[in-house]
């Protein structure tokens, strides 16, 4: 594990604070890093929730480290950089098969790459004074480790083309405004509502917390008909929410609530 992140772990959840001052950059080291978390994540039966945040209270990341990025030989090695990690960029952007939830806790402002990383996240939540901007075409690039292909279904269309032709800045109150941000709250608060969030999605039955991140993805862009068909008994398209259905949790979470007791999930 790379000493630019920090992992720690309690109950069901994991928890992974990019901490590489002044600007929270990214690197190999650092993708490596969080991709190594992300995958204990994902192999460990006990945790059930990732939270990602950043050191600090002025800077969540600033995304990919642009002085490494100029000190290269050539566009070829340049491009390459930010996508030979496993898991793509900060190795999370790219990781299909993360099966658990994932929140992402913006302490600071979130620049390019570290924007890309929220987008990557299953719920975002940050602090009052955070901002979120994309400056990549001021650069020369543009920001494709999430940000052209994200940001247009996760905002409304102009607003997204706005943010990424401009440039501009977007405030936390704003991003909760469009949706983007859940909740919003004063710094001194983030981590502990970020914990508490993650232990309330805990609580739920270790199956069914990955079919819902299995699910939605797949059927969000479908007909409301398709979508019911698409999580139909038998339908094996989603295996993940097939394996719920017929699991011993299915009928323990029942079961506990006829019985007036808190349900003990197998996760199986």
């Amino acid at each position: 594990m790379s000493d630019s992140v920090q992992v720690e772990t309690f109950d069901q959840i994991i928890e992974i604070t990019i901490n590489r001052p002044p600007a929270n950059a990214i690197n190999t080291n650092v993708s490596n890093a969080i991709y190594e978390a992300l995958s204990k994540l994902q192999d460990s039966e006990d945790l059930q929730v990732g939270i990602i945040t950043g050191s600090g209270d002025r800077i969540f990341s600033a995304g990919w480290d642009l002085k490494e990025i100029a000190e290269l030989d050539n566009n070829e090695d340049a491009v390459n950089a930010a996508f030979e990690c496993p898991g793509g960029f900060a190795g999370m952007t790219e990781f299909w098969g993360l099966k658990k939830p994932l929140i992402c806790a913006v302490n600071g402002i979130a620049v390019g790459g570290g924007f890309e990383i929220a987008l990557a996240s299953d719920l975002v939540i940050a602090a009052d004074h955070v901002e979120f901007f994309l400056p990549e075409m001021q650069r020369g690039f543009l920001p494709d480790v999430g940000g052209i292909q994200h940001l247009p279904r996760r905002l409304p269309y102009n607003v997204a083309m706005d943010l990424l032709y401009t440039g501009r800045r977007m405030s936390a109150e704003e991003a909760q405004h469009w949706g983007f941000v859940s909740r919003v709250c004063p710094f001194d608060e983030l981590l502990n509502t970020a914990r508490e969030m993650a232990r309330n999605i805990a609580k739920g039955a270790p199956l069914a917390l990955q079919a819902l991140k299995e699910v939605v993805p797949g059927i969000q862009n479908r007909s409301i008909k398709d979508a019911f068909a698409a999580t139909k008994h038998g339908n094996n398209e989603f295996p993940i929410y097939q394996k719920m259905l017929m699991s011993e949790d299915f009928m323990e979470g029942p079961r506990a609530f006829a019985e007036k007791r808190s349900p003990v999930w197998k996760g199986k």
